[in-house]
């Protein structure tokens, strides 16, 4: 991964190496301004190694606010030199092309600010040239103006496009990674599990017996058999993590389909865990909407609700709210597990579905993995969104039932 990253930092700098290199030619290279050294070349020096300055530093502080200030420098650069050199054609172009230094930054937030601020920008400089009298200065730029307009304009739809393909593609080799990694995740597991779950789950059984049976035998005293009791517990809580790790390798069969009524399950799911709610002083509140049918198997489905909805209440303070949310959007079935808590960070997140990665003190992170593998199973999706210290939001889409049988 450290040779990954050091190969595209390499890329990058000799790329804007390349690039500032050649401004700086353009700063000296038959420049007119050079030998007097007049104010005209200061602010094209100065402008430039601000610019310069920024794209050397952009890898090192990669935050929102420095790709701010980086595209404010640019655009600060470009329409400087375009107002120092007016009879220059080659300035138009640049500050047409503003919005292209923000499609490499990944931001849609920063790409549409730019646009629209470069937009503005450009209508301001027309409307300086034509009603300022500065036509004749800016000759080449007035000379067909309604021309330039127009190419403006086109130069921005090509940039939107462009920035609006490559997004769509970018966001869509995302997804097919994080399914590819969650798919390795279960194989991995699936694996593990196939290999030492028999053989851990026999020896277990076997001590477990002879502890249960030492459990009730009268010659031990109470203190003792309270001993047994723990070491049986404990016991179990190994058998229940085996027989997560069998259902994740037993191979996928086929299940009968059934048509759910979502209302209706998670009703009777929320019922299920409305005491276990009330053990945290948690209240589950649902807000369903008629007419949400999925095909799945029950089961699974209640498997998949129970596990979302007790990780929320688990993550929740005492005395907080936990909201179930379902309904159609278009031909889907959107259902939220809603919680106020802890929250996670972005890592954490991408971290959701590894084996024995967990949040919770004695957590396993199978539960998860199978509420991955059932949601897939279905042709669903699911997704996280949270924030640390406010809360996270569980949203799980299936297809419509009438799309699906």
């Amino acid at each position: 991964m450290k040779k990954t990253n050091f190969k595209l930092k390499k890329k990058y700098y000799i790329g804007i190496g390349t690039a500032i290199a050649a401004m700086i030619t353009g700063l000296f290279w038959g420049n007119p301004h050079v030998a007097v050294m007049d104010s005209t070349f200061i602010l094209h020096a100065f402008f430039l190694a601000s610019f310069s300055f920024c794209l050397v530093l952009y890898p090192i502080f990669k935050s929102r606010i420095m790709k701010a200030v980086t595209l404010i420098t640019a655009s600060a650069y470009f329409y400087t030199i375009f107002f120092l050199y007016p009879d220059t054609w080659s300035t138009f172009i640049y500050i047409c092309l503003i919005p292209a230094v923000s499609i490499f930054f990944f931001d849609s937030v920063l790409f549409y600010f730019t646009l629209i601020l470069n937009s503005l920008f450009i209508t301001s400089v027309f409307g300086y040239i034509m009603f300022n009298r500065q036509s004749e200065l800016f000759f080449l730029t007035s000379q067909d103006v309604i021309g330039n307009i127009i190419n403006f304009l086109g130069s921005q739809l090509i940039l939107f496009v462009l920035y609006y393909v490559t997004y769509l593609r970018i966001k869509r080799q995302q997804d097919d990674y994080e399914h590819i990694q969650q798919s390795e995740r279960i194989k991995t597991a699936g694996q593990l599990a196939a290999a030492v779950a028999h053989e851990i789950r026999n020896p277990l059984t076997v001590v477990k017996g002879f502890l249960q049976l030492y459990e009730q035998d009268s010659s031990y005293n109470e203190e003792t058999k309270k001993h047994f009791a723990l070491m049986i517990d404990e016991l179990n809580t190994a058998e229940k993590v085996i027989s997560q790790f069998l259902t994740l390798s037993a191979p996928s069969k086929e299940v009968n389909m059934e048509k759910i009524k979502v209302k209706e399950s998670l009703y009777s799911v929320t019922g299920l865990l409305h005491s276990y709610g009330l053990l945290h002083a948690n209240q589950i509140k649902l807000e369903v909407e008629e007419e949400c049918l999925i095909a799945a198997n029950q089961m699974e489905f209640k498997q998949l609700c129970i596990n979302l909805i007790k990780n929320a209440i688990e993550a929740s303070e005492d005395g907080d709210s936990v909201l179930v949310r379902a309904k159609r959007v278009k031909k889907n079935v959107e259902i939220s597990v809603i919680d106020y808590g802890k929250g996670m960070s972005e890592t954490e997140i991408q971290s959701l579905g590894t084996p024995f990665y967990s949040l919770k003190s004695k957590g396993t992170g199978l539960g998860l993995m199978i509420c991955f593998n059932i949601v897939k199973k279905y042709k669903g999706t699911i997704r996280f969104q949270s924030v640390k210290e406010k809360g996270t939001t569980v949203t799980i889409q299936f297809p419509l039932y009438e799309d699906t049988v």
